[in-house]
């Protein structure tokens, strides 16, 4: 971590993800903002999801709904709606506006028409850096999670960056690497460009189950 910064720009922002680092705010009430540079990264490989049989039959089951980028504000929200929180309001307005540039974006997962999950990250090159995700329903963030990894590899993505390392996350196939190993990722991901519109999202949780249990 670094000295509290008084402005950081979205552009600023940008250029920090291309270098590795990412910001945090201690809670939602602290009005400053610190860089983050983990010596221990944590990230998912896009071929190594873990999906457990539990996750399978809930897929199986379709009784939910998956979306991209439908309800960005929602999903903002819903990562921010805990006790403790690091997304501050200077961050809700930053990503606020890489969403309107076109670099910030979210998946929801639905029942019926109520949000009850999702994730929400940044596209750079081929790198997507995962900030925050929720789940208001048994496994709502690890079906957003599984979306995600879909559609990442479908637009050829090639990292996804989970910043650290939880128990939920190792149990769906994260793991830590290094700091020098993360940034040897990041530069190969940087090199070529993709963009999460290249092809449609595919919301058939059976064609994501099926793609996802060749490769994983």
């Amino acid at each position: 971590m670094t000295d509290a910064l008084p402005e950081i720009t979205p552009q600023l922002l940008l250029r920090a993800y291309a270098s590795g680092i990412f910001p945090m705010a201690e809670g939602q009430d602290d009005p400053e903002i610190f860089w983050v540079d983990p010596r221990q990264r944590g990230i998912l490989p896009l071929d190594g999801f873990h999906i457990s049989r539990s996750l399978a039959r809930r897929m199986r089951k379709a009784e939910y709904t998956a979306s991209w980028n439908r309800d960005f504000p929602g999903v903002l929200n819903g990562c921010a709606d805990r006790e403790q929180t690091w997304i501050n309001d200077e961050i809700r307005q930053l990503y606020t506006a890489l969403h309107e540039m076109g670099y910030a974006y979210s998946l929801e997962i639905w029942e019926k028409e109520a949000l009850v999950g999702g994730v929400y990250g940044v596209a750079l090159g081929q790198a997507f850096f995962g900030e925050s995700m929720f789940s208001r329903q048994t496994d709502a963030s690890k079906l957003a999670l599984a979306h995600l990894c879909d559609h990442l590899r479908r637009c050829q993505f090639t990292l996804l960056d989970t910043q650290f390392i939880t128990e939920h996350l190792t149990s769906l196939g994260a793991v830590e690497i290094p700091r020098a190993e993360y940034r040897e990722l990041l530069k190969l991901a940087l090199v070529h460009s993709s963009t999460l519109d290249s092809v449609s999202f595919d919301p058939a949780s059976d064609r994501v189950l099926q793609r996802m249990t060749q490769t994983s």
